[in-house]
């Protein structure tokens, strides 16, 4: 006999402007099929009123679902190859592979990193406060590379959590687009889910209440032809932030079909790979900055199109900044 759990959910700041349904799906690990069920039935309150799907959340309103109860920890998956690039009693970081999700969506996954890291760090299987999260602080797109970042303890998730919030962590990108563009430029454009395609973003139209706060700065390492090699720093963490920011200028990744980005079949993905994380460590307080070198497949992209990535200096002086010194 099953039982039934109701699940108390605050929409935090980061949050608002989402839309309900995605909102809950997305905190709950739900498929839309299991969602749809659920609204139908009227499970789902937003302060205490039965909620209809495309109801925008905003910000301190509590969603009340109930349903069955299922497992939402990560299963370890010893199997995942989980190449760690830092670690330390607090922190681990890791080299996310393209093609595999950050973490389960559906109780029972694997094949994530989330289950990769419980399966080697028992202990982060607490640290987040989604289980299914394995501990991990933020997360990348299926088909995006690079680094993540995750707690060993809830305390190190909570500080390493607010550190995203507070815009004190340095986050970039490396991307490859074609189509016009200036030597370096900053992105200020609110974006919000698309509301006929839940998968993606858009721009949002002046005075939307779904707005939410987007913040790119770019600059181009290097051109061949109508391709360039850009390093994108990003002050906020919008979902599809990096592809939608630069779309919108008229640079999509390549390989982006979503966003009009031009064809890559010999790469067989998009062209994007989180490059550096520094953040303030959660005990020291000290800055740590891990690099993930390039992936063999986006290095051989850009030897198809004579390009190569050019070195950075180490202390992030790249776009004006010092390691773990991003102000609003």
């Amino acid at each position: 006999m099953s039982t039934a759990t109701t699940h108390t959910l605050t929409v935090a700041a980061d949050k608002a402007g989402q839309r309900v349904d995605l909102f809950v799906g997305e905190a709950l690990g739900l498929s839309r099929a299991r969602m749809k069920r659920l609204f139908d039935e009227g499970q789902v309150r937003v302060n205490g009123r039965p909620a209809k799907k495309g109801l925008m959340v905003a910000a301190g309103q509590q969603i009340s679902v109930t349903v069955e109860e299922t497992t939402r920890e990560a299963v370890p998956d010893a199997d995942f190859p989980l190449v760690i690039l830092h670690e330390d009693a607090s922190l681990l970081f890791v080299d996310k592979p393209a093609g595999r999700p950050s973490h389960p969506l559906q109780p029972g996954e694997t094949g994530t990193v989330a289950n990769a890291l419980v399966a080697r760090y028992p202990e982060c299987a607490q640290a987040s406060q989604d289980p299914r999260e394995g501990g991990l602080c933020h997360r990348l797109d299926v088909e995006t590379s690079g680094v993540l970042a995750a707690a060993r303890t809830r305390e190190a998730w909570t500080t390493v959590r607010e550190a995203f919030s507070n815009r004190a962590v340095d986050k970039r990108y490396i991307a490859l687009v074609t189509g016009p563009l200036a030597d370096e430029g900053e992105v200020d454009v609110p974006l919000r889910h698309h509301p006929r395609h839940p998968d993606r973003v858009e721009p949002a139209p002046h005075g939307a209440e779904d707005a939410r706060e987007a913040v790119s700065h770019f600059r181009v390492l290097a051109r061949a032809q109508d391709y360039s090699l850009v390093e994108v720093r990003i002050l906020t963490g919008v979902l599809h932030q990096v592809r939608a920011h630069l779309a919108g200028v008229g640079a999509p990744l390549v390989g982006d079909a979503l966003y009009g980005g031009r064809e890559a079949p010999e790469l067989g993905r998009f062209f994007l790979h989180a490059r550096s994380l520094t953040l303030p460590h959660p005990v020291t307080k000290e800055p740590v900055r891990v690099q993930s070198p390039l992936p063999q497949d986006l290095v051989a992209e850009l030897g198809r199109h004579g390009l190569t990535l050019p070195e950075t200096e180490p202390d992030g002086a790249a776009l004006g900044a010092a390691p773990g010194a991003i102000r609003p």
